[in-house]
């Protein structure tokens, strides 16, 4: 059985807890920080920026420079390069959206009761009951406010999952169960299609890495392969740099540079 768990949750709902217990039972890759740390590495870029861009919501000066962008898409990078290896479970922000359409992907999303989650906040940071519930309504509003901007979507709608689990009735030992359960599914099985459907978004992921000092705005898409990278009018004179640049990522075999038409206003 060769899959891919992502496993999203707010702070102190067990979803770590859950998805490392998936991870022993099946043998697989357990991640989360630590992609964080391999994308600073590799790119060079300090941690505590990273981790800030994958965790804050964009400030207003951020969304028209688009300073989250760059280290979103090393971000992104790193973990589908993880993502590209199977047999992992991921908890975290981003993973379950990055791969939407990838069908050997199960997409969980685990809930906890807001009173459990406050003792468990308490417990851990020796903080009282209102620090603990102060706290976790930041963290969440800014989590959905992340989500929301820079992916356009709500962490919180349950469209977004394969399955969704309230840790209450059920423990984390049996959420973990049920999830191992559903990943045995054929329909959560890796097939030569989906994989080539997983390689063809980390390559993409790679390309726009790799170009995103050049200029934050393209789009990068691959087919088998073959890299589209679709840029304005204006930034053709910069194609043979583009090229050169997506030529050196693994994987691509050849690169197609589609410009947009500017669109002038009267």
């Amino acid at each position: 059985m060769m899959s891919i768990i992502t496993i999203s949750r707010g702070s102190y709902s067990r979803g770590k807890e859950v998805a490392e217990k998936v991870a022993q039972k099946l043998g697989y890759a357990c991640i989360s920080r630590d992609v964080v740390i391999e994308a600073c590495d590799e790119f060079n870029v300090p941690e505590i920026k990273l981790i800030r861009a994958i965790h804050d919501a964009p400030s207003m000066m951020e969304r028209f420079t688009g300073g989250k962008k760059r280290f979103l898409a090393f971000f992104q990078a790193v973990l589908l390069d993880h993502f590209q290896k199977d047999n992992v479970v991921y908890h975290g922000l981003g993973g379950h959206v990055f791969i939407q359409d990838v069908p050997h992907v199960l997409k969980v999303r685990i809930v906890a009761e807001m009173e459990d989650r406050i003792r468990l906040e308490m417990q851990r940071e020796g903080i009282s009951a209102a620090e603990a519930h102060g706290i976790l309504i930041s963290d969440d509003e800014e989590r959905r406010k992340w989500s929301q901007y820079v992916l356009g979507v709500d962490p919180c709608d349950p469209a977004l999952y394969d399955l969704v689990l309230h840790i209450k009735k059920i423990t984390s030992t049996d959420a973990a169960e049920l999830i191992c359960h559903a990943a045995a599914l054929e329909h959560f099985r890796a097939t030569p299609e989906s994989q080539q459907a997983m390689d063809d978004l980390a390559i993409a992921a790679k390309v726009r890495a790799a170009l995103i000092d050049l200029k934050p705005d393209i789009e990068v898409s691959s087919n088998r392969g073959v890299v589209s990278v679709e840029t304005k009018t204006s930034q053709v004179r910069k194609e043979w740099q583009i090229i050169n640049l997506a030529k050196a990522v693994p994987g691509v075999k050849d690169v197609k540079i589609m410009a947009q038409e500017l669109k002038l206003t009267p």
